[in-house]
């Protein structure tokens, strides 16, 4: 990765996905940008911040070159961009080959190709993001719901460095306190007595604990889960599936076993992205293809996040459905009983009864009309997110709530360390390693390996 000996060059890249699309866009940051800008194509207008300017593309510089290509340039001078060095944004139509022609001529100008997520970095070096700020960049990018979308616009707002700012500043203003008492205890600045200290650690842990627990959903939001459906053969998974993915990705039959292998899809529920996992029905395979498909469905099974087992409403439970529901005890599971269109409310409410029996709360479902659908869903999402609600300013990832565990473990053995009377020196120790835990959080005080590994993420040419 980038480093700050490198700061000073002038890098290029290729800023839109591989692939011929309408627009493409090569975009060059750094103290020899708009030079190199100017020899890449030829300008109409003199270049302007902030304007976008009419350019032809050629492929060369000398008489004999061909035009190739029209561009809009736009050019945003230092400080005022997202590097805050030069910036020029080539912007041609989206042909492979136009955009290749102009990233190797801007290399033989003297750029160099730009590593991955090095215009993001540039930024968050000069202070124009933070680093829960510019991680956002690079989960906008990889959003696969508006959902994803909207908490990483947020995020990239400053909801999440907005949420911690009022903790840090009560938090610097205790350290202040308590080293004031230090430096001045034998002049008439009185040393900050064991109740007041207390009373402000107590302070800033709510806060920081309602951050922490926002990671339940916001790490679901970012990342998604897995839903596996499971239970015996021509019970309906997948026709559940088909109808929880709203066309007909399974192959349906009326002979059981149809399902040989693992069916995957992925689905929004309430913006959270679900890959849902059709599986094999689990019985004894009766041929050898059979029997690898039911092994792979254990697999699925084992790795889900979640379970769907799925009954049939018109059999009563065998012995290997009552092994099933044994084995998802205590995981977050739903069991439906499917085709309730074919029984009676008082046989499907037994059929409901025999699997509560087992600890899971069941509903019923049929694949064929749609009833119980819209419930399943509504379930899946609860289960998903554990009941916590959508909040600004969630946590989305491990590192960051890594920092917040541990700012909020260092601020309770610093009053674990008030209360039994240890002098103040002490306490600021537990002090500033919250401190340091909550600069970690914004990038402030993240290592160089930290800040390399996280960028190496982004995609070139952001």
């Amino acid at each position: 990765m980038a480093g700050q000996d490198t700061l000073n060059d002038t890098i290029a890249a290729i800023s839109t996905p591989p692939g011929r699309g309408g627009i493409g866009m090569v975009r060059v940051s750094g103290p020899q940008a708009s030079s190199i800008a100017k020899q890449l194509v030829r300008m109409q207008q003199p270049l302007e911040h902030a304007r976008a300017r009419l350019a032809e593309v050629f492929d060369g510089d000398g008489a004999e070159a061909a035009r190739i290509d029209e561009a809009l340039v736009t050019f945003f001078g230092a400080p005022h961009s997202y590097t805050a060095d030069d910036l020029v944004e080539i912007a041609t139509h989206g042909s492979p080959v136009v955009l290749e022609v102009l990233l190797r001529r801007a290399i033989e100008l003297g750029a160099r190709l730009a590593e991955p997520g090095e215009f993001t970095q540039r930024a968050f070096l000069a202070g124009r993001l933070d680093l829960t700020q510019a991680e956002a960049v690079r989960d906008l990018i990889e959003a696969q719901t508006l959902t994803q979308a909207r908490q990483a616009a947020s995020q990239m707002g400053g909801a999440l460095s907005r949420r911690v700012a009022p903790v840090k500043q009560s938090l610097v203003e205790l350290v202040a306190l308590l080293e004031a008492g230090i430096d001045f205890g034998e002049d008439d600045v009185e040393v900050t007595p064991q109740g007041e200290i207390a009373r402000r650690i107590a302070e800033l842990t709510p806060a920081l604990a309602s951050l922490e627990a926002s990671f339940a959903r916001g790490r679901i939001v970012h990342d998604g889960l897995t839903l596996a459906i499971v239970g015996r053969p021509n019970a309906g998974k997948s026709s559940l599936f088909n109808r929880l993915v709203e066309r007909d990705r399974a192959i349906v039959t009326a002979t059981p076993g149809t399902t040989r292998d693992l069916v995957t899809e992925r689905i929004s529920l309430g913006g959270i992205p679900i890959e849902l996992v059709d599986t094999a029905g689990l019985r004894e395979g009766r041929e050898e293809a059979e029997q690898m498909g039911i092994a792979r469905s254990r697999e699925a099974l084992a790795d889900a996040a979640l379970v769907l087992v799925v009954l049939d409403a018109t059999q009563t439970l065998n012995d290997e459905e009552r092994r099933l529901l044994a084995a998802v005890e205590g995981r977050p599971a739903i069991v439906a009983v499917n085709k309730s269109d074919l029984l009676d409310k008082e046989v499907i409410a037994a059929r409901r009864s025999d699997a509560a029996l087992d600890g899971i709360p069941a509903l019923s479902t049929s694949a064929l009309t749609g009833d119980g659908i819209p419930v399943l869903r509504e379930r899946i999402l609860s289960l998903a997110t554990g009941g916590a609600a959508a909040e600004p300013g969630m946590l989305t990832n491990l590192r960051q709530h890594q920092a917040v565990t541990t700012a909020l473990s260092a601020l309770a053995d610093a009053a674990k360390a008030n209360a039994e009377g240890i002098p103040h020196e002490m306490i600021l120790i537990d002090l500033y390693r919250a401190l340091w835990a909550l600069d970690s959080l914004t990038g402030q005080t993240t290592p160089d390996d930290i800040l390399n590994l996280i960028f190496s993420t982004f995609c070139i040419g952001k």
